[in-house]
């Protein structure tokens, strides 16, 4: 059955696809299938208040709008700093689409073996360092003198030789600059912990 928003707007519950026209990168029917804490959650993060007393309907209506407006600062052209989420564009890859999305550090994956997706530094390091995954670049791929490709140097696997070790404050700037996504594992659908992760350009289709 059509229901109706607060604004008096007859909407169809659920529509499949984007409903929303020129833009590609929003897809309503995976926002309406998102829980009501975790709309609430990303609206807020969005600098969107005042959505306790909303109704699910309303919620997404609000963060369609939201991502719409392009107001959050990790959507198109921003720099993107630590809010988490995820950067979107031309080349969004599936994997992104397909990835639960994770904000800070106290969201935790719905399942064993889950793909996950964020641009939250502080999820980042936290999952690197419990690895004890050092921040790296690989030699011979500086740009301007800037780091150049982005990789983590785990030592339980035995040390890379074209990794050159750099700092934290490094590694972020140019994970921002670029625009990049962090898809990574907690652990393999077996529970045991996963080193996998892998960065991903919106902005390219080699990713």
């Amino acid at each position: 059955m059509p229901t109706r928003s607060s604004s008096g707007s007859t909407a169809t519950k659920n529509p499949p696809g984007n409903q929303t026209p020129n833009t590609p990168d929003i897809n309503e029917s995976e926002i309406a299938r998102m829980k009501v804490d975790d709309l609430r959650d990303r609206l807020r993060r969005r600098g969107v208040t005042d959505t306790a007393d909303m109704k699910k309907d309303d919620l997404v209506e609000a963060l369609v709008t939201s991502l719409r407006d392009g107001s959050d600062s990790s959507g198109p052209g921003s720099s993107g700093s630590s809010s988490g989420g995820i950067r979107t564009g031309a080349q969004t890859s599936t994997s992104v689409r397909y990835s639960q999305v994770i904000d800070s550090v106290d969201d935790e994956p719905e399942r064993p073996g889950r793909s996950l997706v964020t641009t939250d530094h502080e999820v980042i390091r936290q999952w690197a360092e419990a690895r004890k995954g050092v921040p790296c670049t690989v030699d011979g791929t500086d740009h301007d003198g800037h780091a150049g490709v982005l990789r983590f140097d785990f030592p339980a696997n035995g040390r890379e030789d074209r990794l050159r070790e750099i700092s934290w404050e490094e590694w972020f700037e140019a994970f921002d600059k670029r625009r990049l996504n962090f898809i990574y594992q907690e652990e393999r659908a077996d529970g045991r912990q996963s080193n996998f992760f892998r960065l991903d350009s919106p902005d390219r289709a080699d990713g």
